[in-house]
């Protein structure tokens, strides 16, 4: 809406750190951006940014304006979605903070779900792990953040904690596939894929292994489950995931085994919002719908 224009490029600028590339995402000019922040600095008597050489930042007065923003633009959404609920339309958008192991199917069937009964509504997806998901809730840059093994969680209101037993991935040839549930021991006698060291999984392991003898030594490591999956296919080695990043059932090429939680705890993927928030009502409902599969599918707390 026009009138909350001015408090949306308050809110690009901040995020982007610099005037000039607000501007670029806003595709308006860049002077005329910089006389609307002024003409508002103006009107509250402080400065909103601290210019610097290489961009700006928010003043003290600044991040408070900045709270007052996303507070207000996030009721307009929620007041948006009630309206288009009374003529039975319902609109909105859904902006979600996830852990990769989300998309490859998760995801894809939840949204896909959702927006057959309400094709008026859209999502972004962005894909932030541990720390940087509850940042994304704070910034209002995402509304729900699903995601495992999360660093902290002060800012995070929980919703839902589903359990999730590690796995190992493997390609049917592979010596491992006789067994119902793999030792870890057993898994790293073989070469291993394993992914990078900030990741949920990756933590799991290395706590694992720090109470015995055995060490990680990845032969391959990479930010990607994905590319880890195909690879581990491709060479015939031992990758570790998630359930809810895999398929439900073995595929051709693809097995999957449980890993004894003697070994490796479950771990825990957390579906969460910003304290204190309420939602907008696309949000709120896509979250009540996610939930629910949740605790029809997996063990939850």
């Amino acid at each position: 809406m026009r009138h909350l224009l001015p408090l949306r490029y308050i809110e690009v600028v901040a995020t982007a750190g610099s005037i000039r590339k607000a501007a670029e995402n806003l595709s308006i000019n860049s002077t005329a951006l910089n006389r609307r922040i002024l003409a508002m600095e103006k009107d509250l008597g402080v400065p909103i940014f601290e210019r610097l050489p290489g961009g700006v930042r928010l003043s003290a007065a600044g991040e408070i304006l900045l709270h007052h923003i996303r507070q207000q633009l996030g009721d307009m959404e929620r007041v948006k979605g009630m309206i288009a609920d009374l003529s039975g339309e319902r609109r909105g958008h859904v902006a979600i903070a996830c852990s990769q192991a989300m998309l490859p199917y998760f995801l894809p069937e939840q949204i896909s779900v959702y927006r057959r009964a309400h094709p008026g509504v859209t999502f972004s997806v962005y894909v932030r792990d541990r720390e940087a998901a509850e940042q994304a809730l704070t910034t209002r840059e995402a509304d729900i953040a699903l995601v495992f093994e999360p660093v902290r969680m002060s800012d995070l209101q929980l919703l839902l904690a589903v359990r999730q037993r590690v796995e190992a991935v493997l390609h049917p040839e592979h010596p491992l596939v006789s067994a119902d549930m793999l030792r870890l021991r057993d898994c790293l006698r073989f070469p291993i894929a394993l992914p990078i060291a900030t990741y949920g999984v990756r933590h799991l392991l290395e706590t694992a292994t720090r109470r015995s003898s055995q060490k990680l030594q990845p032969v391959v490591e990479s930010d990607s489950f994905e590319f880890l999956r195909h690879y581990a296919v491709a060479e015939n080695i031992v990758t570790l995931q998630i359930p809810l990043g895999l398929p439900s059932v073995d595929t051709p090429d693809l097995v999957r085994r449980s890993i004894d939680p003697r070994d490796v705890p479950d771990g825990v993927l957390y579906v969460g919002q910003l304290k204190g928030r309420t939602l907008p009502v696309a949000a709120a409902r896509f979250c009540d719908q996610i939930l629910s599969v949740f605790s029809e599918r997996y063990d939850c707390f």
